[in-house]
């Protein structure tokens, strides 16, 4: 799993509580005041970025961690390591870094540390609390963290919340957040607001004169998540965790240590894409045996429902569901179920006769029928399907089509329950072949009073991903806490929400998809369930209103913009059989890359990246459909037909005699505005000659009227080539690229 190439001791350049990036563009400065106040500061060429800012704790007792210190003394050391992700944008990721920790002390026996990382694309730190200190069991009350910047600093950002990242992006100065805040929030099953001068990181900010700063967390481990309080008129932010059912913010025992606080600083937007800070300051990988994880390129029955063609329930005879208890064999079926028989295996069908690996099913398991809204502790039990879904024949018949299902758990946010049944739920899974489970927190916390980013609720996640790991089970957890790079440490997360994603439909502004991957993406892949191309949801479900405000393009863009392992089909198949040509780049493009560039960027207006597939992926991914019970050794997935020039008609066992072509997917989504991308290939071998299929806008594309206008070009480029595209409004483009 890891290349260690680290020096220990000294770091030469560093000297007293001064520390500088590797590359020397970076420097930090920790100071105690007079009145021993522990403050920092941190400067980027030369020139302050962030001014001198607090640190400390209130503890839940009135003692105060802000004042009152000496230093103890300050150790340095420095790192440089290469390590190998699982998965990820590219198969190898530098870790390189200097390092200070200042032991601090004061007279009543109080120890604190810090510990500061200065990597060349930003800054962690963190408090660390040793067991010999006065310290040992304490409960905070605020942690006092501040980041004072330099100005009046352009933001993207969405509002505070304990429960919720579901909102669309504000751009705004930082003085108009207080202002704004409370008209940006949507309504939403579990979302609660702490006041108008709050928001979330990742935090995306960008100063007058060009340089990128970004603001976030990594590693939040038995510890809450934290928002920011904005003070606007200072151009200052603080930390503001959230609290648990009792109020405290976090219950702590030493040793300890908290979450790294980060700083990103970069002159170019594209060097805020390619930064693997929030996972270079996490854990190497828990996991001794990871073979069993694998990317996933999945469809689902899901869209139906969301949109409402479809259910989730099986019957309307119940206003009560109680499990046991209810006998849903005589019952009237209402007609609407989703999760049937019929439809699950015309879905089975089409995703296997179209390359995917995976199908998901909601709605299969019997209590869906009272679960919404009502905050009921025992909703499901995650193992009894309803009468009109054959679990062991669907799961045999997905298997003799090279599918692996993808179990769905819904816990309505009852993680009492969840845990409850995780054993046997987990266990199921098992004995059926399902490898990946989607697991969702909608509505308000169980135990009552908590909150989806307190404390306890942390612990509850990371407890499903140690839980689903000794069951090789893959986890993609919506609703849950957003991200902050743990799927690096547990590499069987591959996927998460905790963002505004296509379920939102129309509710969704323009320009959204291109402000994610600085803010969201950044601690992690989302399940963001693109390649929506059918924009009006009238005719999707009859009855249904509102229309999406994305192209076509836009969204096979997006499979190669937004990063994810496990990556959705989203729209209905009748959808994709009306668009064959463009639906091919989504059959074609892979999940997991060797390497990534970032050609052109700026938040919330245009993103342009090229990357070129793990080849091993596909291999692996050929190899793991022999394993499946009872299932067929001759299914290969559409990226690894792309790869190899392979007919439709290819099976696994041609992979043997094919010869990998040298290929390359580049992808580029828009936001409000239209924007003409400038596409150099000199990522390409220039000994090669490539097959360039171009996905684009049609000239008069525009998401308002006329969302499925698109162009297909075929061409030979080679590297000295340069491919300009006009995306649309809200618009983008896909461009494979396949050597001769």
């Amino acid at each position: 799993m890891l290349a260690l190439a680290c020096s220990k001791g000294q770091a030469p350049s560093n000297t007293g509580t001064e520390l500088t990036s590797p590359d020397g563009k970076l420097t930090l400065n920790f100071a105690l005041t007079a009145n021993g106040a522990p403050v920092y500061s941190l400067d980027f060429n030369g020139k302050r970025v962030v001014k001198p800012s607090k640190l400390g704790f209130e503890l839940c007792d009135g003692t105060l961690l802000t004042e009152g210190f000496e230093l103890a003394d300050a150790s340095f050391d420095s790192c440089d390591e290469t390590w190998k992700p699982v998965w990820g944008e590219e198969s190898e990721i530098r870790n390189h870094y200097n390092e200070m920790l200042v032991r601090l002390g004061r007279s009543d026996g109080v120890k604190m540390n810090i510990r500061f990382r200065l990597f060349d694309d930003g800054l962690g730190f963190r408090y660390e609390f040793p067991q010999d200190g006065k310290l040992r069991y304490f409960n905070i009350a605020e942690e006092l963290t501040e980041f004072v910047l330099c100005g009046d600093h352009t933001a993207w950002w969405i509002s505070g919340d304990y429960d919720t990242q579901e909102y669309n992006y504000t751009k705004s100065r930082l003085s108009r957040i207080h202002s704004q805040s409370l008209a940006m929030r949507l309504s939403n099953v579990s979302a609660t607001d702490f006041g108008p001068d709050g928001v979330q990181t990742a935090l995306q900010l960008k100063t007058d004169d060009g340089i990128y700063i970004n603001i976030h967390e990594a590693a939040v481990v038995n510890y809450p998540t934290a928002n920011l309080l904005v003070n606007g008129s200072k151009h200052s932010l603080r930390i503001w965790l959230t609290p648990d059912a009792q109020g405290v913010k976090g219950r702590m025992q030493a040793p300890c240590v908290t979450p790294w606080r980060t700083v990103m600083v970069t002159d170019d937007a594209r060097k805020v894409l390619a930064s693997r800070l929030i996972l270079n300051l996490n854990e190497p990988c828990a996991l001794d045996d990871v073979s069993w994880i694998h990317p996933v390129k999945y469809m689902g029955v899901w869209w139906e429902m969301i949109t409402g063609k479809t259910q989730w329930s099986y019957t309307s005879d119940v206003p009560s569901v109680q499990l046991g208890k209810t006998d849903y064999s005589a019952l009237k079926p209402h007609g609407k179920h989703g999760a049937n028989n019929e439809n699950v295996r015309r879905y089975i069908d089409f995703a296997a006769a179209n390359g995917f690996d995976a199908l998901l099913i909601e709605g299969w398991n019997e209590g869906w029928e009272d679960w919404f809204g009502c905050q009921k502790d025992y909703v499901f039990d995650f193992v009894t399907p309803y009468p009109d879904f054959d679990l062991p024949a669907l799961n045999a018949y997905a298997h003799s089509k090279g599918i692996r299902l993808v179990m769905h758990h819904e816990t309505s946010s009852s993680t009492v329950n969840y845990e409850r049944h995780m054993d046997a739920a987990y266990a199921l899974m098992n004995r059926y072949g399902y490898d990946a489970v989607k697991s969702g927190y909608v509505g308000n916390i169980i135990p009552y009073g908590e909150h989806h980013y307190s404390q306890p609720l942390i612990n509850h996640y990371l407890y499903t991903l140690r839980k689903a790991a000794d069951y090789h089970i893959m986890v993609n957890a919506h609703e849950a806490v957003r991200p902050t790079g743990l799927c690096r440490t547990w590499p069987n997360l591959i996927g998460n929400e905790s963002a505004m994603g296509t379920e939102y439909r129309a509710h969704i502004n323009p320009g959204h998809t291109s402000i994610l991957p600085f803010t969201r993406l950044q601690g992690g892949p989302m399940d963001y369930t693109p390649g929506i191309f059918e924009q009006d949801m009238s005719i999707t479900a009859p009855g249904q209103k509102g229309k999406m405000r994305h192209t076509i393009a836009n969204q096979l863009g997006l499979y190669v913009t937004f990063y994810s392992p496990l990556q959705m089909a989203a729209d209905l198949p009748d959808n994709y059989e009306r668009f064959p040509d463009a639906f091919q780049f989504i059959k074609d493009v892979a999940v997991d890359w060797e390497k990534s560039l970032y050609l052109e960027a700026e938040p919330g207006e245009y993103i342009v990246c090229a990357r070129k597939p793990r080849i091993e992926t596909l291999n692996k991914a050929a190899e793991g459909v022999a394993s499946l019970p009872d299932g067929k050794k001759d299914m290969l997935s559409g990226a690894a037909r792309f790869v190899y020039a392979l007919p439709e008609s290819a099976t696994a066992r041609d992979l043997v005699v094919a010869k990998a072509r040298d290929v390359w997917y580049v992808g580029g989504v828009c936001g409000e505005k239209a924007h003409e991308a400038t596409v150099k290939l000199d990522f390409l071998d220039p000994s090669l000659t490539y097959e360039a299929v171009l996905y684009a806008d049609a000239p008069d594309a525009d998401y308002e009227t006329a969302p499925q206008a698109y162009t297909i070009t075929r061409s030979q480029v080679k590297a000295s080539d340069i491919i300009k595209v006009r995306m649309a409004r809200s618009g983008g483009f896909a461009l494979s690229l396949r050597s001769l």
